[in-house]
C-alpha cells in the first residue's frame, strides 16, 4: 500500500455534499480563502493547458441577484406542463443559504483541435480540487446542475458565448454548528476492476 504522506485518501473519503439547507449563511468566507480554493481549482490536468474555467463568485447582495435570475430563467424557460412553483420558490431560497454560490463555466479555448468533452472533463476534475479543497479547511460543498442553467436566458445573463457551458453552481459555506457530517459507502473496488 502506497504511503498517505499528505493524507490525501483520509481526504478524498471525507468530502461530501453538505446542502445548502446545511451552511450557515451568516459566517463569511474570506477572500483570501476563496482565492485559495479557486487556485488549487485551476491546477487539474487540462489538454494542451487551455485551462477551460470560469469562475462567476456570488457573494452578499448578488446572491440574490443570482437567485432571481435563475428563477426568471425557469420562468422562461419550463413548459407550462412541467412548471412547478415550489421548484421556483427553492431556487429564490437556496442561493442565500450558502455564504458563496460560483457559477462553473467551461470556456472552449482549444478551438477544434481539443475535443469538447476533454475540456468538460478538466473543468470537473478542477471542481474536484476545489470541493477537496474546501473540505480541507472545514467548509461544505454543494455541486448542482439543473437544467436552468443552459436556459437561454440564464447564459445571456452571465455572458457565456454558444459554445461555452456553465456545467454548475458550486455552493459553499461553514457547516451550522452541531451538524453531524454526513457518511458514504462505495462498492468494493474489486467489483469495478477488470484486470487485463
Amino acid at each position: 500500500m502506497l504511503p498517505d504522506h499528505f493524507g490525501i485518501s483520509a481526504l478524498i473519503r471525507h468530502r461530501r455534499s453538505i446542502k445548502p439547507a446545511d451552511m450557515d449563511p451568516a459566517r463569511d468566507i474570506e477572500r483570501g480563502l476563496l482565492l485559495q480554493l479557486l487556485e488549487d481549482a485551476t491546477w487539474a490536468p487540462n489538454h494542451g493547458l487551455t485551462e477551460p474555467w470560469k469562475f462567476h463568485v456570488f457573494q452578499g447582495d448578488s446572491r440574490q441577484q443570482l437567485a432571481a435570475q435563475i428563477q426568471q430563467s425557469y420562468r422562461e424557460s419550463t413548459p407550462p406542463a412541467e412548471f412547478r412553483e415550489d421548484k421556483l420558490q427553492k431556487m429564490g431560497s437556496t442561493p442565500l443559504m450558502a455564504a458563496v454560490v460560483i457559477a462553473v463555466v467551461m470556456e472552449r479555448n482549444g478551438g477544434t483541435k481539443i475535443p469538447e468533452i476533454e475540456e468538460i472533463e478538466a473543468v470537473a476534475c478542477a471542481l474536484q480540487n476545489l470541493q477537496l479543497s474546501a473540505t480541507a479547511a472545514g467548509l461544505g460543498g454543494y455541486w448542482s446542475s439543473p437544467p436552468v442553467l443552459d436556459a437561454p436566458s440564464f447564459r445571456e445573463w452571465l455572458g457565456i458565448r454558444a459554445e461555452d457551458h456553465c456545467v454548475g453552481l458550486i455552493y459553499l459555506g461553514w457547516p451550522k454548528p452541531g451538524l453531524n457530517w454526513p457518511r458514504s459507502v462505495r462498492q468494493p473496488v474489486e467489483t469495478k476492476i477488470v484486470w487485463r
